[in-house]
């Protein structure tokens, strides 16, 4: 009895862990997100439009066919249809991003804490890459996987790790980007620990950038520009 008891106990156990680590599926057609914000409900998404009120509409985002402004400090602009831009897109695990680079542009290093992503390059030359964990051996550096993509090629960077995107060509660069959730988000590593608000310790910053200590004031006192 007591053995028995003990296996019922660990496929319990199991089963909890395997429900934790799924998201659940969708009990209906579709839950196109209301705009909630002051409806004081907080849940892990947006809250549902009644399937009364959904129109096509809902479903729909216009403007990737219109070409951005990349004149600013780091030359791009992004385009994000997430659920934000695209209620419809509430629930479903999917978002995309239109990356637009002037020659020399970069799409700064960064990652998303929810998602991975694929890259699918339309136009132009691009260096893209992500940097492994840190590694169990210390006589080896983090590992840069980099590649320059051309028109039709496409490159996958795994959830969480840091990531960037460079125009190495001559002309105007354009790819589009999928995630799979509806909200990502975005961490770019730079202007997320030097334009902070309140700032980092600066000293602790010079330490593990290992800058002097002016330096990192400089740093902390310029305005980060945001290309979305």
């Amino acid at each position: 009895m007591l053995a028995t008891r003990f296996v019922l106990l660990i496929l319990v156990t199991l089963a909890a862990e395997i429900s934790y680590a799924a998201d659940p599926d969708l009990l209906q057609d579709f839950c196109v997100g209301l705009n909630d914000s002051e409806s004081g409900v907080y849940v892990n998404g947006k809250v549902c439009k009644n399937p009364k009120h959904v129109t096509a509409d809902d479903f729909v985002f216009s403007g990737l066919e219109i070409a951005r402004n990349t004149s600013n400090l780091l030359g791009s602009n992004l385009t994000e249809v997430f659920e934000e831009q695209l209620r419809g897109l509430n629930h479903e695990g999917v978002a995309m991003v239109k990356i637009e680079l002037a020659p020399k542009g970069t799409n700064p290093p960064h990652s998303h804490p929810r998602a991975s992503e694929i890259i699918f390059v339309l136009k132009g030359e691009i260096y893209v890459g992500f940097i492994g964990t840190n590694p169990t051996d210390a006589t080896r550096p983090n590992k840069l996987y980099a590649k320059i993509l051309h028109p039709g090629q496409v490159f996958m960077f795994p959830r969480g790790l840091i990531h960037f995107q460079y125009n190495v060509g001559k002309t105007d660069a354009v790819a589009y980007a999928s995630l799979n959730s509806q909200n990502p988000g975005i961490v770019t590593i730079a202007s997320s620990l030097f334009g902070s608000d309140p700032p980092v310790n600066p000293e602790m910053l010079a330490r593990a950038f290992q800058l002097n200590l002016e330096t990192v004031k400089y740093l902390q006192s310029l305005t980060w520009t945001r290309n979305n």
